[in-house]
């Protein structure tokens, strides 16, 4: 019998490779995604349709209103930046798309669900290479997650449960992830990463995450299916 294993879904082109990846490692995949205020909430969508892509033995979109704390240009009025180009990004800082302890929230859901399952095993689509410079995308940050978790159920105390969070992307750049996901057959015409879409869902390709995953295809010589699915379209 397979082992279950929760993944975090996004909808995005990191998370439907993870979920990829979970699969053909021979897990069985429990997606698990959130509706947390986010203004691209289109990504959603996305994740409903990889899930199913990719054989999610369930899905499940939790409810979490980050909203009520803001402190994001994803989750309250703040202008997500625009750039003309990947290279424009400011790699020093932490950009105002990240969302306070966002990762944290969901991992930490993503354990509960875990326990109840009675699985020990979570993937995350964390990448610390083509990262936006988030605090919690990076090795040490997973590291220290997965040692608390130990510490934090029922089930780990009881010695049923030691978690393994899985973050197979953490050292790839965005082609390598690319490359590797079509490998597994991902279609990344499904997945959405735009942080400003417009009302229609057309991805903007000027904001960070829409930047970065360009410049991925671009590096493999492949146009992104996402944006080319919206072209001779209306806003």
């Amino acid at each position: 019998m397979r082992q279950k294993a929760v993944v975090l879904v996004s909808g995005g082109l990191d998370s439907a490779t993870v979920l990829a990846i979970a699969r053909a490692d021979g897990y069985e995949p429990y997606a698990l995604s959130f509706r947390y205020g986010q203004r691209h909430d289109v990504e959603l969508l996305a994740a409903e349709r990889v899930a199913a892509a990719l054989g999610a033995v369930s899905h499940v979109v939790a409810e979490i209103d980050l909203r009520v704390f803001g402190g994001s240009a994803l989750t309250a009025d703040i202008p997500v930046p625009h750039h003309d180009s990947a290279d424009d990004l400011d790699t020093a800082g932490i950009p105002v798309t990240y969302v306070p302890a966002r990762n944290t929230i969901f991992l930490s859901y993503a354990l509960a669900w875990a326990e109840t399952l009675a699985a020990s095993d979570v993937f995350i689509g964390v990448n610390a290479l083509d990262y936006s410079g988030y605090p919690d995308c990076r090795p040490e940050y997973i590291a220290a997650f997965e040692r608390m978790a130990s510490l934090a159920t029922k089930a780990g105390v009881e010695g049923r449960q030691r978690l393994r969070i899985h973050a197979p992307l953490i050292e790839l750049t965005k082609a390598q992830i690319i490359q590797r996901g079509l490998g597994l057959g991902v279609d990344y015409g499904l997945t959405h990463s735009c942080y400003d879409p417009s009302p229609s869902g057309r991805p903007c390709g000027t904001c960070d995450s829409c930047l970065l995953r360009s410049r991925g295809f671009a590096e493999l010589g492949l146009p992104d299916p996402a944006l080319a699915a919206f072209t001779g379209s209306g806003p």
